[in-house]
């Protein structure tokens, strides 16, 4: 297909950027673009609690980005890193910072990550930049949890940004129509293609009020690989900018 012969030409860091502004085109149009500099805030604070050359993990994202640039900043805060994607790993190398494979070591005492939307009980939607899968895998991989947004992404109810579905190819009809049968339309991230070589379905329309049960519901549909709620394993810590500083939670 025409996307996967375009993934093997195409840097990691566009082909990242390239899924997250598809994303971000199908979400609701009425939500205010985030803020950087609330961004950086989030992204100084979880800088601190960073030990000086400590191995961690690293996820993918605009605000990780400021992250990964405020480690650069900071030579030797951070050595090794197990990263969520081949875009951040390329920003981490930019950094200074050796990349391992997760095979390689062992639990990450630390993971650091951004959500597309985020509960005051720390559950939360990923996946806008299509690293949801690896990002899940390290998330589960460490022992602490570290979550950084800004406070437009923090909602009562998730929902309002269109949930991410990684799937297998060949499923991608079989599951939007299991997902149409749960009241959700699924529209296909054309032109995106993640890391692993699948698609991603972005699910519009779904009620979220237990955010546990749908991601082990959604898991066990067949051809899905990844479900972009992180609930059953969620943030152990929400770092929010905001205009008057940093809310932890």
């Amino acid at each position: 297909m025409v996307a996967e012969s375009n993934s093997k030409t195409v840097p990691a860091t566009t082909r990242a950027q390239s899924c997250l502004e598809l994303a971000q085109t199908g979400a609701n149009q009425a939500m205010a673009p985030s803020s950087d500099a609330k961004k950086r805030q989030a992204a100084l604070a979880a800088l601190e609690l960073v030990p000086r050359g400590s191995t961690i993990g690293v996820g993918t994202g605009s605000t990780v980005n400021l992250f990964i640039a405020a480690l650069a900043a900071d030579p030797g805060r951070v050595l090794r890193a197990v990263s969520s994607s081949q875009a951040s790993s390329e920003l981490l190398r930019q950094a200074g910072v050796a990349i391992l494979d997760l095979n390689e070591t062992a639990d990450l005492e630390l993971y650091i990550d951004g959500a597309d939307e985020a509960t005051p009980a720390r559950h939360l939607i990923k996946g806008g930049g299509g690293a949801l899968t690896r990002e899940k895998i390290v998330a589960a991989a460490a022992r602490r949890f570290v979550c950084i947004v800004d406070d437009a992404k923090v909602v009562d109810t998730l929902g309002r940004f269109p949930l991410p579905i990684e799937v297998i190819p060949m499923a991608r009809t079989l599951v939007a129509r299991e997902l149409a049968a749960r009241g959700g339309r699924a529209v296909w991230r054309e032109g995106c293609v993640t890391d692993n070589g699948n698609h991603i379905l972005d699910v519009h329309g779904l009620a979220i009020p237990d955010p546990v049960a749908l991601e082990c519901e959604l898991d066990q549909l067949a051809g899905v690989v990844t479900v972009g709620l992180f609930a059953v394993r969620p943030a152990d810590l929400l770092l929010i900018g905001t205009a008057t500083g940093v809310e932890r939670r």
